[in-house]
């Protein structure tokens, strides 16, 4: 990169850095640590919601995904608004209500203090796991960028995002995610049209859609009813719902950032802004990959976009081969481009026949691009036996690096690092909250006010080390985007079950609620371990088996007591 995309690069985290310490001080209590002084306005609680789910993998991982598969992948986000719209009306009024400083805390109430406990660990274990991918991301960009080991890296950003999240708490990770979207937004909004600028003078930005949906890169709805398959209309709107009712209902991550609210209305049009601005955000940031993939018909991409693996063959006995295969797909990737030429000249001259052939054309010389280059990544395999196959990761950041102007370049960079700092300090913020809310608190001591905020931030910095650590292993997950979200799938639908179980099966008591959790998170991962089921389906069968075995569970038991609706 050059002097002025460092400069801006490091003036951009410099500035969140100090803007969350600046507006973070002060906080003298447990309750102020955790709960942010509950004086947020709407905007700032969907700025921070957003900012929690817009981690680098977003901006790395989503338009790579989109250059590979598609943009079938906005599907998975068709149930959020439908969700927002069910918890706002019934949840978030709870949660107000009963002034509950984690989402944990009401299921001692309506069931005991293990099932509490069980899903306050289930998301300990999964989010903790979670933000070590988001870790990762950033991590990539630096050792690309610097050739830097992938190690030092996780640490400098693991360290760069807790300077400010153990030091301030919740007010200290809402207010610096305001400068992250900003960032990012930026960010995001002139790569996009730069890409559409670079395109060849005479290819509009109606003929870069036709070549990417031709190319099967615009395929945003997919209305086959297909357990297997992960995206389309019937997993985005069912599973995505349920997903969805877990992650902003019980998810603490989440919740905190609404429990920091001045009021119901306040939490309620905060959550709907989100939810009102997502879709669109993920269409866009996909559309975005769509037209990199049209950028490169026109452009010959590299044979493989992870340089770490290329070196590696080119520096042994493979050598040859390797380049000989680089020539060949540079030979492909030529005849495509003429290909490409000639579809858009096609459509300019209005022949609806020629058009239609010069598109069979350009899709067969795709397929044969694509023949090469699976040889070029098998030739990879072969001379690094457990390289991750799949370079989906690093396609955007490859094509920032060597296509965006000087100054933009560092922008890009910036608004990645931010989301992943926005990401990584809302997460470890609520696995510090519930650390310290659902077992400090609850096991060892009551509120303890300055003795609490450092407890806090030690649980806080702990959980930051452990995200840190599994983010060694996040190398081998593929997609990030996808992993992150496989991820939460394995734990959301029993979590979200729990809960359902609580508010509406009025008769179950502790015992069958804990024992149905148990074993509907045992059937949810042996779908993972043995079946083909989209992962978004995970969601509907986790919940369902709770409620379901919950409810025959406590046949053999007297009915309980239904949830008290006093503050606690």
């Amino acid at each position: 990169m050059s002097r002025l995309d460092w400069f801006v690069l490091c003036g951009a985290l410099l500035f969140v850095v100090l803007w969350g310490l600046y507006k973070g001080r002060g906080a003298q209590t447990g309750d102020s640590y955790i709960g942010g002084g509950r004086d947020h306005r709407w905007w700032l609680i969907g700025l921070s919601i957003m900012a929690t789910q817009a981690s680098a993998i977003t901006f790395l991982s989503t338009p790579g995904l989109a250059y590979v598969d598609g943009m079938r992948f906005v599907q998975f986000y068709f149930g959020m608004p439908l969700a927002a719209v069910v918890l706002s009306v019934t949840i978030i009024p709870l949660y107000h209500r009963l002034k509950v400083s984690t989402a944990y805390e009401i299921l001692e109430a309506r069931f005991d203090l293990k099932t509490r406990l069980l899903a306050a660990i289930l998301f300990l274990f999964q989010r903790g796991l979670a933000v070590g991918l988001t870790i990762f991301a950033p991590a990539l960009v630096l050792s690309v960028l610097l050739g830097w080991s992938l190690h030092a890296n996780i640490l400098l950003v693991g360290t760069l995002v807790m300077v400010y999240t153990v030091t301030g708490g919740t007010k200290a990770v809402a207010w610096a995610h305001t400068s992250q979207m900003v960032i990012i937004a930026c960010g995001m909004l002139l790569a996009g049209f730069m890409t559409a600028h670079r395109l060849p003078a005479h290819v509009t930005f109606g003929d870069a859609l036709h070549v990417a949906g031709g190319l099967g890169r615009l395929n945003v709805i997919d209305t086959h009813f297909d357990p297997n398959n992960r995206y389309n209309l019937w997993s985005g709107l069912i599973g995505g719902f349920f997903l969805m009712l877990s992650y902003f209902g019980t998810d603490q991550s989440q919740v905190q950032r609404y429990l920091a609210g001045s009021s119901v209305t306040q939490s309620r049009l905060g959550l709907l802004l989100n939810s009102m601005i997502k879709v669109p955000m993920q269409f866009l940031i996909l559309l975005l990959g769509a037209l990199v993939f049209v950028f490169y018909q026109f452009h010959t991409p590299p044979l493989f976009f992870n340089p770490g693996p290329v070196k590696q063959v080119m520096a042994g006995p493979d050598a040859a081969a390797y380049r000989a295969l680089e020539a060949d797909f540079a030979k492909a990737r030529a005849d495509q481009s003429l290909k490409a030429e000639a579809y858009v000249q096609a459509r300019h001259g209005g022949d609806a026949a020629l058009t239609a052939a010069t598109k069979l054309q350009l899709q067969q010389a795709q397929a044969d691009s694509e023949t090469v280059r699976r040889k070029g990544v098998a030739l990879i395999e072969k001379a690094n036996p457990g390289t991750n196959p799949s370079d989906t990761n690093y396609i955007f950041l490859a094509y920032v690096l060597s296509s965006l102007p000087v100054g933009l370049v560092g922008l890009v960079i910036a608004a990645v690092f931010s989301g992943s700092m926005s990401s990584m300090s809302g997460e470890i913020s609520a696995l510090g909250a519930t650390t310290v809310v659902d077992l400090w608190r609850r096991l060892i001591g009551g509120s303890q006010g300055q003795r609490e905020v450092w407890v806090g931030r030690i649980a806080t910095f702990a959980w930051g080390c452990f995200a840190m650590a599994f983010a060694e292993y996040a190398a081998r997950l593929g997609s990030l985007i996808e992993a992150v979200n496989i991820l939460g799938s394995l734990f959301y639908g029993t979590i979200l079950g729990i809960f359902i179980t609580a508010f509406y099966v009025k008769r179950v008591q502790g015992g069958a609620a804990f024992w149905a959790a148990i074993v509907a998170e045992a059937g949810v991962l042996a779908c993972f371990k043995f079946t083909s089921i989209s992962f978004l389906w995970y969601n509907l069968i986790g919940c369902v088996a709770v409620v379901a075995l919950a409810w025959i569970f406590s046949l053999t038991q007297p009915a309980s007591a239904t949830l008290a609706p006093t503050e606690s």
